[in-house]
């Protein structure tokens, strides 16, 4: 393949020499030249609406904008003239004067891409007054609130919806002034084929998407001393919450994080990893009976609830192929409130569950009413988000990047290498191929790298031998691609065994509850990457990394469960799925 012919050009007289598929943009980035952007989303959203990147390009009519904009040989482009200056204020200011102002009180107070702009630009007046559009706000969904009063109308979130998941749940509706954000039919998210990723969250540059903050309920039950909290933390949520702090990308915080939270007044702090290792355990059972029995293959991961909601949604007819299996933290909360209760001579009534997740997703997961036992209580009571624990951790002024490492507390704490790669695409089927070549065999693998399922490719397929048999298995992440491999399971086309899928691309590392990065920083730093090598990290750096050797898991299995797979096991550790209505009105 040759390599992309280079063109000549000059950026506020500097000489840049690029290929010629660049935009204006992303010439001026590599030149160091910044030009401010809203609606701008690398690949994803590069449709010049917000009008912010406008330049000067001489010999050029008006002020094209520079994200759409292609360089040409000889072109000669000013960023910041006089004109360029005065015009993007402008624009800056018609859309503040259609936008909420309450700053102070707002969720992205301090990370609003909008706020940065007006200071870096001194705006501290609106010269436009009059009507505004409309202002109103959803928030009857259990995970994401819609606000209107907010949105700038940059069509970033429709672009990821559409354009990374493919569900295209909201979408601009209506024309002219009367334009928004919205869904069919003008409905709430709750009640159409949202799923609840929270994608579009991580794209908005404002506060007009946000995730439902159940911080205050879990304020609430810490400071209630008839209440004893537990909380529990996703691997994913190590590897990115120092953003919040200021740490690099990709940090692995679990020390510090574990710190806070016992300071934040929490009874006791466990690893959603020993549940990611009750469900590989589980999982692996499953399957290994599925393909030694004669049983619904390909199977299909269960753990990530936007997938549950998109296949209950899109596929009612094809929900045998999932595992039955809880995710993690369900299968965990559900330990908590029966093994763990009897163990520590708790009232399970008493025991308040708290998960802290890289997903939004979650909050919608611990409503469901299948993830509540015959006595009417949640496996889950709450769901924070990485964003929501770090504010509960600022609001205590607690000094994280200076924290001291504590550890997780037992019984509860101990998990395995393979626990920890639940947080990165191909995580889980890794993890669960480590086990189940395991059970086949009879024996201790000693090759358990499957290096064929990890990277950031959306499709991933390979082929693995176990005890003489192929098993021929698929990785996917991001709804866009979830489609095409559930269109041939459903046509009965596909020839895989085993299927691990997760809604948001990357996996829940990029879930849509973690820190949110600007366009910019999204455009030039592998964030991705970063924080799954972390990932990996944790697991080549564990003693045990086989979930089935896990002896804290072993030992409930031996006091409680029986045995893998058991009825019992059953009871607390799997559920089932059912078709839900795509559209409630």
């Amino acid at each position: 393949m040759s390599e992309e012919k280079l063109v000549n050009l000059t950026i506020d007289g500097i000489q840049v020499s690029v290929p010629e598929s660049y935009t204006v943009l992303e010439a001026a980035r590599k030149a160091n030249i910044e030009i401010p952007t809203l609606c701008y989303l690398k690949e994803i959203n590069e449709i010049g609406a917000c009008r912010m990147c406008l330049v000067e390009i001489e010999g050029m009519r008006g002020l094209p904008t520079s994200c759409i904009t292609k360089v040409a040989e000889g072109m000669v482009v000013h960023t910041h003239t006089d004109k360029v200056m005065k015009t993007r204020r402008t624009v800056l200011e018609l859309l503040l004067s259609n936008h909420d102002k309450d700053c102070l009180t707002c969720r992205r107070n301090g990370s609003c891409e909008l706020q940065k702009l007006c200071e870096k630009f001194n705006i501290h007046d609106i010269r436009f007054k009059g009507e505004r559009s409309r202002t109103d706000t959803d928030d009857l969904s259990p995970s994401i609130v819609r606000d209107n009063g907010k949105c700038i109308l940059c069509r970033r979130c429709t672009a990821t919806c559409k354009n990374v998941q493919n569900i295209c749940a909201i979408e601009t509706i209506n024309r002219g002034y009367e334009s928004c954000i919205g869904t069919a039919c003008d409905k709430s998210l709750n009640d159409v084929d949202c799923i609840l990723c929270g994608q579009c969250i991580e794209s908005c540059p404002t506060g007009a998407l946000h995730e439902k903050d159940d911080s205050e309920k879990v304020w609430e039950a810490i400071h209630d001393p008839e209440k004893y909290v537990i909380v529990q933390t996703a691997p994913a949520v190590r590897v990115a919450i120092g953003e919040e702090f200021g740490m690099p990308i990709g940090t692995n915080a679990k020390g510090k994080m574990v710190t806070a939270l016992k300071r934040l007044g929490f009874d006791k702090v466990f690893d959603t990893n020993t549940g990611a290792d009750f469900t590989i355990v589980e999982e692996a059972t499953e399957f290994v009976d599925r393909l030694t029995n004669g049983g619904v293959l390909p199977m299909i991961t269960s753990c990530c609830p936007s997938w549950i909601r998109f296949a209950e949604l899109n596929y009612p007819d094809d929900l045998g192929h999932l595992s039955s299996c809880k995710s993690p933290h369900q299968m965990f909360g559900a330990i908590l409130k029966s093994y763990y209760a009897n163990k520590a001579g708790i009232d399970p009534n008493k025991i308040v569950t708290v998960s802290v997740m890289p997903c939004v997703a979650k909050k919608y997961e611990a409503t469901r009413e299948e993830m509540e036992n015959e006595n009417g209580l949640r496996d889950v009571d709450y769901v924070i988000s990485t964003r929501e624990l770090a504010r509960m951790i600022k609001q205590n002024d607690i000094d994280f990047a200076n924290l001291e490492d504590s550890e997780f507390e037992d019984p509860m704490g101990e998990a395995t290498g393979a626990a920890a790669i639940f947080g990165a695409t191909g995580g889980v089927m890794e993890a669960a191929l480590r086990t189940a070549a395991d059970l086949v065999e009879g024996r201790d693998i000693q090759e358990i790298n499957y290096e064929a399922v990890r990277g950031e490719k959306g499709i991933k397929e390979t082929t693995v031998t176990v005890n003489g048999k192929e098993i021929r298995i698929c990785v996917v992440s991001g709804i866009k691609n979830v489609r095409k491999v559930m269109d041939e399971v459903h046509e009965g086309k596909s020839n895989y065994d085993f299927i691990e899928v997760m809604t948001c691309p990357g996996g829940c590392i990029m879930g849509g509850g973690q820190p949110i990065k600007n366009s910019k920083t999204r455009a030039t730093v592998d964030v991705r990457k970063l924080r799954a090598d972390a990932i990996y990290d944790i697991d080549e750096k564990s003693t045990i990394r086989k979930s089935h050797q896990n002896p804290q898991v072993n030992k409930i299995y031996e006091e409680f469960f029986g045995q893998y797979g058991s009825s019992l096991a059953h009871k607390y550790l799997h559920t089932h799925y059912s078709p839900k209505q795509k559209y409630r009105f």
